[in-house]
């Protein structure tokens, strides 16, 4: 058995859908499983007993951002250990680590205590998400940013679903993380224009300086100290490291990602 968590979330959905409605998604309330047309179980992260698993069931260990992640996803590959599960293959970012900002921190902390816990793991560490670009822009057409002029090759969430069904569903191979990004790294003047083109208005990217950048997203709502971090990590993308692109989801699945151009012609299903 397949066991999805996180399964109302992008990749979730998109994973169940990959998956053809072969997997049990773990939700919080019966009406999401409803809804996802597949077989289901209520369950909470915070509750790992909750979560059915028996020896040799492949779980997909997914979820948002909340304070208790790093907690909640520990007892969860402890609880997946003691199962005997085959596999656990998780959703990171490209170059977390433990002591990083913020939820690449969280990834970080996560990621290895699932190395060290015995079970075979796959880790998905992929860049931006195409899916979130759009919903950035204000009414008045901008967004903002500190990535200065740095490249990234955003990532279509569906993409990181077809790798992770593909590693699902096919032999278990040895430990690794996987490096998931688009075809190609743009700076975020040309996804302006991307945009622009793609909602037929126009569209400019805004890059401040990172401490102008943390007021800006102090008045948007987030916690002095979180903003001030946020600024100083897009600041750190911007330098450049999430600019290579790499050839992992075309080597997993035999086409190349999704252009950044072809996401916004075509859109995703609701």
């Amino acid at each position: 058995m397949i066991v999805v968590t996180g399964a109302t979330g992008t990749i979730g959905r998109a994973l169940i859908g990959e998956l053809g409605g072969s997997a049990r998604a773990v939700v919080r309330r019966p009406d999401q499983g409803e809804a996802l047309g597949c077989d289901f179980v209520v369950g909470d992260l915070e509750r790992p007993e909750s979560i059915p698993l028996k020896p040799g069931d492949r779980l997909f260990l997914n979820s948002s951002l909340w304070p208790g992640f790093v907690r909640a996803h520990q007892g969860v590959v402890d609880h997946a250990a003691a199962a005997g599960v085959a596999q656990v293959v998780t959703v990171s970012v490209r170059g977390a680590t433990s002591s990083s900002l913020l939820g690449f921190g969280m990834h970080g902390q996560a990621d290895a205590h699932l190395k060290a816990s015995g079970v075979p793991w796959s880790i998905l560490a992929p860049v931006g998400f195409m899916q979130n670009l759009a919903a950035d822009v204000d009414e008045e057409g901008r967004f903002f940013g500190s990535y200065g002029k740095g490249r990234v090759g955003y990532v279509d969430a569906r993409d990181i679903a077809a790798v992770a069904a593909r590693l699902l569903t096919g032999p278990v191979g040895p430990d690794a993380t996987y490096e998931l990004t688009g075809p190609e790294a743009l700076t975020h003047d040309e996804i302006a224009a991307e945009l622009t083109r793609a909602l037929g208005r126009p569209v400019r990217y805004v890059d401040l300086p990172v401490e102008e950048a943390a007021v800006h997203l102090e008045k948007r709502g987030l916690p002095a100290g979180t903003a001030a971090d946020l600024a100083a990590l897009m600041s750190q993308i911007g330098d450049g490291r999430w600019a290579s692109t790499t050839t992992t989801v075309a080597d997993l699945l035999g086409r190349p990602p999704r252009s950044l151009r072809e996401f916004l012609d075509v859109g995703t299903p609701d």
